[in-house]
């Protein structure tokens, strides 16, 4: 590669975007957020996630990175609207950019581990989230994942207390 030519798989000054996934997991009227541990927005709230790996698709990608980064299961119930996150130098260069495709999920137990990837992790309101240092976009996507969630969880058949209808 000459001199000064972008590195497609740098992700400082990318020659192209990166595509990664994320998962808003909810439980009750929280979500889970992790920390970041790494560049760009170290320390900055947000939902696990990461890149998506050749041969993965969005989902599995979401449901790994939350295994990877707080040791959690989830039940991913939709794919939310994407966020791009394009981080700019003084000159107007895209130091960072990455599209990132979210996914709403139900918490299904556990406690979350924070892994080499996050700082801490904290289960929190929206409007706790609205108090926090947080990636671009990440209240609206939760207000959609919030939504995303009511609604599957609507539509779920209703349960009868264990016992078989009689006729």
């Amino acid at each position: 590669m000459s001199a000064g030519a972008p590195d497609s798989d740098s992700r400082l000054f990318p020659a192209r975007p990166f595509v990664g996934a994320s998962i808003a997991v909810i439980r009750g009227d929280r979500v889970l957020l992790a920390a970041r541990a790494n560049e760009p927005m170290r320390g900055v709230w947000t939902l696990p996630g990461g890149l998506v790996e050749a041969g993965e698709s969005l989902a599995e990608a979401a449901l790994r990175e939350l295994s990877e980064e707080v040791g959690l299961p989830a039940e991913v119930v939709g794919v939310l609207a994407p966020t791009e996150i394009i981080l700019r130098d003084e000159a107007g260069r895209a130091r960072h950019h990455y599209v990132v495709h979210p996914h709403a999920a139900l918490w299904r137990g556990g406690e979350p581990v924070a892994g080499p990837e996050a700082l801490g992790t904290r289960w929190a309101t929206l409007a706790e989230v609205a108090t926090l240092p947080t990636t671009p976009g990440l209240v609206d996507t939760l207000r959609e994942a919030f939504a995303r969630v009511d609604a599957h969880v609507d539509a779920q058949p209703a349960r009868t207390g264990g016992g078989e209808a009689t006729a």
